[in-house]
């Protein structure tokens, strides 16, 4: 059978990095308050003029280089995002003409921080169906612009930053050995819309808004949901914790991903945690991780990594991935 093997990672961050020093000087807020309530020491945002596009793009680009795969060769890009550049066209298109792609598709993908999860299952299911051949997913997000400096118990949380992955189709024997996408688990909720929302939208105000958010609810969610759906992506390929070489889980609160751990029995260390230096960059979240581990070698060729995201809406997933 077809997997969609990743042959390829790549992220960026902004050069501007804000430590909770930094906010403290500006709001009612202290270092010790923000690391007991989310383990965020610090954070990334993305300088004036540049945008999600350009975070997108040099994620993007060092992806492809990773893969040794020219954007041209590219059939399909998905990116994950709540902060878009405009309201239309889609910023995957902006990311297909810088990259040389001039064939395939380019689209965008708005589940918010589980966005990364919900872009892979789609290029994974037109890679299975034979649409295409090789796949960028993207998760990029500009958090900052849609924040209410003012409003201590969420801005503290978010950063800015992309992650990308490239796929390519790859023959498999259809068991869990197989190195790919070995499946993903969707899901969504909508009757919790107001605990975890952005109060704009061209729709309702004209305008873009700024994220609300009701902290306590949206945890209690997240550690239930979470583990329910990596419950599930076990289940489905009849393996246990103890098969897992590594979790990558959504870098939302360090708090979350511990509850998470130890409702599931995953030993910490196996978890890739880096919320403390990136905070909250939702769609970007997992790709930034996932990087940051297959880089500095932590995650190996063969191994069963899972990945797992929360966000608004709400929306979730999990998706079971042999590197």
């Amino acid at each position: 059978m077809v997997r969609s093997q990743i042959v390829g990672c790549g992220s960026y961050l902004p050069a501007r990095k804000v430590d909770n020093a930094e906010l403290a000087a500006r709001m009612d807020t202290t270092d010790d308050w923000i690391v007991e309530r989310s383990g965020i020491r610090q954070r990334f945002i993305a300088a004036e003029g540049e945008l999600t596009s350009d975070l997108a793009f040099n994620a993007a680009e060092r992806a492809l280089a990773a893969a040794g795969i020219a954007g041209s060769a590219v059939d399909l890009i998905v990116l994950a995002t709540a902060t878009p550049d405009h309201t239309f066209p889609a910023t995957a298109t902006k990311v297909q003409r810088r990259i040389g792609m001039k064939h395939g598709f380019a689209f965008d993908l708005q589940a918010v921080c589980s966005g990364f999860v919900y872009a892979l299952s789609v290029a994974d299911n037109f890679i299975k169906s034979g649409q295409v051949q090789t796949a960028l997913v993207i998760g990029a997000e500009t958090f900052s612009r849609i924040l209410d400096w003012n409003d201590r118990t969420t801005s503290v949380l978010f950063g800015d930053g992309a992650g990308a992955v490239v796929l390519r189709a790859n023959r498999g024997k259809g068991s869990t050995q197989d190195r790919g996408i070995l499946s993903t688990h969707l899901h969504s909720d909508g009757t919790h819309h107001d605990l975890l929302y952005v109060d704009g939208g061209p729709s309702s105000t004209q305008t873009v808004g700024h994220l609300r958010m009701e902290g306590r609810e949206v945890f209690r969610h997240a550690v239930i949901n979470l583990a329910s759906v990596v419950g599930e992506a076990l289940a489905a390929n009849d393996l246990t914790a103890a098969d897992i070489d590594w979790v990558v889980p959504h870098q939302a609160n360090r708090r979350i991903i511990e509850g998470t751990a130890k409702k599931l029995g995953f030993p910490l260390d196996r978890m890739v945690v880096t919320v403390d230096r990136h905070a909250n960059t939702s769609a970007a979240s997992i790709p930034l991780a996932l990087t940051e581990a297959v880089t500095d070698g932590r995650i190996k060729p063969g191994q069963l990594v899972l990945l797992e995201a929360m966000g608004g809406g709400f929306t979730w997933g999990s998706a079971l991935v042999r590197m």
